[in-house]
């Protein structure tokens, strides 16, 4: 293989490896986001991928999360995505690099043909369409929001209900080629009050399908305290957020329903893209 050969994503066999411990160079920074989120290559033994690295001393400082932890919340939300058996999120690690301790994420290309998300006039989503409520459109106009009826956005709207998401916008949704989706930027996750926020109440008190009762049967196990899985959350979260991911979990399985908003807090994130 040549050196410094570009592998694409769907072809990396081994990007935990690669992310881990492969030497990271700073191309870039993405300005639109909030936090320092910069654009990186990573290349190791003549392989080089694109990725995302968030380091934590470039975290704004949150009211209501602990400073310096947002990046860990990422880790461990790809941990948690592994163990439904979902891969929804990204190869995420966290390491050291140019601007010390952060995360590291595989860098994945969105497909520009793909609609998730649409605005449609009148009351009814329509077939194929989820109705996720009005939505101002200007000159005093709304237009409802709607996402689409979609087996991989469901499965997302589970795992944000199991990590409870604060912030699941649009923009956070990657579908990549292959039929493959992605869900990216899971640093408001994991408190232990109800924080979650999302585009994706679509299903919102609908019965969880057969598959999804399977996964959260198969999560609750790897959550059994001693397990792997418990021990790698143990190091990115505390024993409270630990706690309250089992809660949750048991409660979805419990319910057996997808979760309605509570009321108490604003149900979409803003900007809602």
């Amino acid at each position: 293989m040549p050196a410094s050969e570009r592998i694409p994503a769907e072809r990396l066999t081994l990007p935990l490896e690669l992310l881990a411990h492969g030497e990271l160079t700073v191309r870039g920074r993405i300005r639109e986001a909030s936090n320092a989120v910069l654009f990186c290559t990573v290349a190791q033994d003549g392989a080089t991928a694109d990725c995302v690295y968030k380091p934590v001393a470039g975290e704004r400082p949150l009211w209501d999360f602990p400073e310096g932890n947002l990046a860990r919340r990422e880790v461990a939300a790809y941990e948690i995505s592994e163990a439904l058996g979902w891969r929804l999120i990204p190869p995420t690690v966290l390491r050291d690099g140019p601007y010390g301790d952060g995360m590291v994420q595989l860098w994945i290309e969105p497909d520009p043909e793909a609609r998730l998300l649409a605005l449609v006039d009148g009351d009814e989503a329509g077939d194929g369409w989820k109705a996720v409520g009005p939505a101002e459109v200007g000159d005093g106009r709304t237009a409802l929001l709607v996402h689409a009826d979609d087996t991989r956005l469901r499965r997302l709207a589970v795992l944000d209900a199991v990590i409870n998401n604060g912030d699941r916008k649009g923009g956070h949704l990657l579908p990549a080629a292959g039929g493959r989706l992605y869900g990216i930027d899971h640093g408001v996750t994991f408190h232990v009050e109800d924080k979650l926020r999302t585009l994706l109440w679509g299903w919102a008190g609908e019965p969880l399908t057969a598959e999804a009762l399977d996964a959260l049967e198969g999560l609750r196990a790897a959550l059994a305290e001693g397990g792997e899985l418990a021990e790698r959350l143990g190091r990115l979260l505390t024993p409270a957020e630990v706690e309250a991911v089992r809660a949750r979990v048991a409660g979805l399985r419990a319910g057996g329903v997808h979760p309605e908003p509570s009321g108490e807090w604003p149900p979409i994130p803003w900007p809602p893209v």
